[in-house]
């Protein structure tokens, strides 16, 4: 018998209890959830290595934050992905590690009445288990240049598919110290791997409470939901109770970002997701994702990217053509 999956999923079957804040809409032209992203809060004396999983549709499909890392398998489903100000499709075979209170979540595209019983596996682990490890083991700290680089997401492009979930299956399938010596050393392979990418532009640093991690997510939610409309320093300000100045140093302090740029960044993340997805003009995706200039878009999508719209057109798809003839598209 394969051991559980991990305490939220035997809370969801057994005790029929949710981990999830309701969904709603504060006012009709801006949208929010009610109540603040939710911060997960785990046993510090629980597993060392944790393993969940869960279908389509689930309440652990929700925009949250933790203190540990995650590494997150799609197994099924596609849709739209969001990792800190990053936004983006996903596709069965997507392999993602985020790090510690990097806010995240991935929404399916399926119709509501659709199920799937395997969407999502995950594993999960702390820091501290892994610094407290390299003072014994000095060869694991081989692991922490990309523990450091998950602070913003990285998404491991072209691997199997098959071959990962047979990585997270060992997983699930193991206790004890068998599971660690699993875990170990698909992180081994990982740390190793050099077809990646960075996602997210923002990081949360490690001495944010949980007051300014609430705050943040909030703040966050509240960008990605409504990028596309006018967003004003003062009513985003408003939302975490604090003056304009003083959510100006609050922000910059927490994510190392100016909230305008945190702003421009997440408006460019969905442009690139519509320039991949769709044929629409450039002119038209710039208003589509909240920019008012055509000219000022191109110059911020060119900071942020390198190349203009339209060469990142013409890259992405030039990318996909080559993943789908040598069959390593996720």
């Amino acid at each position: 018998m394969s051991p559980p999956v991990g305490k939220w999923q035997d809370k969801l079957d057994n005790n029929n209890q949710t981990h999830v804040v309701p969904s709603g809409r504060a006012e009709p032209m801006r949208k929010m959830t009610e109540g603040t992203p939710e911060i997960e809060i785990t046993d510090p004396n629980g597993e060392t290595v944790r393993y969940l999983e869960h279908g389509f549709p689930s309440e652990l499909i929700r925009w949250h934050a933790h203190d540990e890392y995650e590494l997150h398998f799609i197994a099924a489903t596609t849709g739209n992905v969001f990792i800190g100000d990053y936004v983006g499709l996903f596709h069965p075979g997507q392999l993602v590690l985020t790090g510690p209170r990097l806010p995240h979540n991935w929404i399916s595209k399926n119709h509501p009445d659709s199920h799937v019983d395997l969407r999502d596996m995950v594993v999960q682990f702390n820091h501290e288990t892994i610094e407290e490890s390299i003072s014994v083991i000095p060869e694991m700290s081989l692991l922490l240049p990309m523990l450091e680089r998950a602070k913003s997401g990285i998404e491991f492009r072209g691997v199997d598919p098959a071959h990962t979930k047979r990585r997270f299956e060992k997983i699930r399938e193991s206790t004890g110290f068998s599971r660690i010596v699993h875990f170990l050393s698909f992180l081994d392979e990982l740390s190793q791997w050099s077809n990646y990418r960075q996602l997210s532009t923002m990081q949360i640093y490690s001495n944010t409470n949980d007051a300014m991690q609430r705050k943040i997510n909030t703040v966050v939610e509240y960008v990605i939901n409504n990028f596309e409309m006018p967003i004003t320093l003062g009513e985003t300000a408003d939302l975490v109770g604090m003056t304009e100045s003083h959510f100006s140093r609050f922000f910059r302090k927490a994510t190392g970002n100016r909230f305008i740029e945190f702003v421009n960044r997440v408006r460019i993340s969905k442009a690139c997701g519509l320039l991949a997805e769709t044929n629409e003009k450039v002119a038209s995706i710039c208003f589509q994702v909240g920019f008012n200039n055509v000219a000022n878009f191109n110059r911020r999508f060119q900071e942020l990217k390198g190349i203009t719209p339209r060469e990142y057109r013409m890259q992405t798809t030039q990318r996909l053509q080559a993943d789908l003839e040598t069959g390593t598209g996720t």
